[in-house]
């Protein structure tokens, strides 16, 4: 557990790091161009990328030690950002911030690519609560994962806003290198006791797909949890598109991103409750519960123009999600081989990263062109009774719509056999309590891990 907590905080500081990066590009270009199609563009590329790599992340998470695997995401990273800061000081800020020119997007793609080569450290962080905590400890030990990614969240979000408000885009970059060689340095002293890669069915490919898919479908009912979670982040795209264009306009790039860290203080209290109470018996059924709620929530936190109902809103929106994350991470863990998460939860953030990225790309052009100037002229008066007045009436009619639909999806999936399915081999999947006691004793090494699998298989070639 001691262990586990190392990689967490380093995690932490990677994650902070690079979300510092990638929240300074988003704040900074609608700031400089109050375009929403720029950042609903900007955040569906981002899911699109992760959705597209997310198997080969997952292979490679299987396929090798996860210290060397986190190592080499973090190192990937830091040289993508130094090239794209070198492009920023080289082409000039009046260039890039143009969208009319290529200059912008080489740059957003380009720290697109090194804010997803870091995605790779969450598959293998998910991979290390198996290998390094014991079994009835998992919900806790995501929890932990959830209040850090809303550490990381409040922190980058201040940083960010306040450095693009006050020292600028370029500095921002600097800064943000800065950090993420500091988090490299820690990493690098780290040790994760892993002694074997276990690869029961032999050489394992560079994405290998079949094998990702063959895993979930031998737990019966855990496709249909990738499909709920698919379905469910459609809606969430909605929300990357279009809640910081909101929210900036509501209280200024600086202000937002002090609100917004104000906001993510919620990630942390939800992550925190996970941590100390777990999830419970059932944490299919919590799932969709607090995704039913989640979906009310987003439908009604902008139905008038308040800050602080958009505030409150989001505080409650994001406590909630670490339950529903860690949920998912909970159930694969248990019903699935150790030696096959890496390409399972490769294979759920390949569709589940495409689905957001859907929503983002089609909901930001509707948006700009069609729904914001609509119920900014005759649309207004008519929606009035039920959104209020406001220079954003569309984006609220946009969350409402949206957060229904979460909803609906939310209770619908109660009813579906693949529910209950999954909700019993879950519970047949558990430990039995001398093996529960055997493990909150000890952390397991490599030999015990490969002897649960059938024993050790032999030792790859170093090549």
């Amino acid at each position: 557990m001691r262990t586990f907590l190392h990689v967490l905080v380093n995690t932490a500081v990677a994650n902070i790091t690079t979300s510092f990066l990638w929240f300074g590009l988003t704040f900074w270009i609608y700031a400089e161009t109050r375009n929403v199609i720029a950042t609903g563009v900007i955040g569906g590329a981002y899911m699109l990328f992760i959705s597209v790599f997310s198997m080969f992340f997952g292979t490679m998470v299987d396929r090798f030690r996860k210290k060397p695997v986190m190592l080499w995401a973090t190192m990937a990273a830091f040289v993508v950002f130094c090239l794209d800061t070198a492009l920023f000081f080289w082409v000039g800020e009046a260039a890039i911030v143009d969208l009319t020119t290529p200059w912008f997007w080489i740059f957003a793609v380009v720290m697109l690519a090194g804010a997803v080569v870091e995605q790779l450290r969450s598959i293998a962080l998910s991979t290390t609560v198996t290998l390094l905590v014991p079994d009835e400890r998992h919900a806790n030990a995501n929890g932990m994962v959830g209040t850090v990614q809303g550490v990381s969240m409040l922190v980058t979000s201040v940083l960010s806003g306040l450095s693009v408000g006050y020292l600028g885009m370029g500095w921002t970059l600097v800064i943000g290198l800065a950090a993420m060689l500091l988090a490299m340095l820690h990493l690098a002293a780290l040790r994760i006791p892993e002694r074997e890669i276990l690869h029961v069915e032999g050489t394992t490919k560079w994405v290998d797909i079949r094998g990702g898919w063959q895993a979930v479908l031998a737990a019966r009912g855990l496709l249909a949890l990738v499909l709920f979670s698919t379905i469910n982040n459609l809606v969430g795209g909605v929300y990357m598109a279009l809640m910081d264009p909101y929210g900036i306009d509501l209280f200024e790039v600086q202000g937002w991103g002090i609100w917004f860290a104000v906001a993510s203080t919620g990630f942390i209290a939800g992550g925190a409750v996970i941590a100390a109470t777990g999830l419970g018996k059932r944490p299919m059924r919590t799932m969709l519960l607090i995704a039913a709620f989640i979906g009310l929530v987003g439908a009604v936190f902008t139905l008038r123009e308040w800050g602080w109902l958009f505030i409150l809103g989001c505080w409650v929106y994001m406590a909630f999600i670490p339950a529903v994350e860690a949920a998912e991470q909970t159930v694969i863990q248990r019903v699935v081989p150790y030696e096959k998460q890496g390409r399972v939860f490769g294979f759920a953030m390949t569709f589940e990263a495409a689905a957001a990225p859907i929503t983002s790309l089609l909901i930001a052009p509707i948006a700009q062109v069609w729904v914001i100037p609509y119920m900014r002229e005759e649309g207004e008066a008519q929606w009035s009774w039920l959104l209020g007045e406001g220079v954003n009436r569309g984006i609220a009619l946009i969350f409402l719509v949206a957060g229904l639909i979460c909803t609906l999806i939310a209770v619908l999936a109660f009813l579906t056999p693949q529910y209950r399915e999954l909700s019993a081999q879950y519970e047949e999947a558990a430990p039995a309590p001398e093996e529960s006691e055997a493990a909150a004793g000890e952390t397991p090494s490599g030999d015990a891990i490969a002897s649960k699998a059938g024993g050790l298989p032999e030792q790859p070639d170093p090549s």
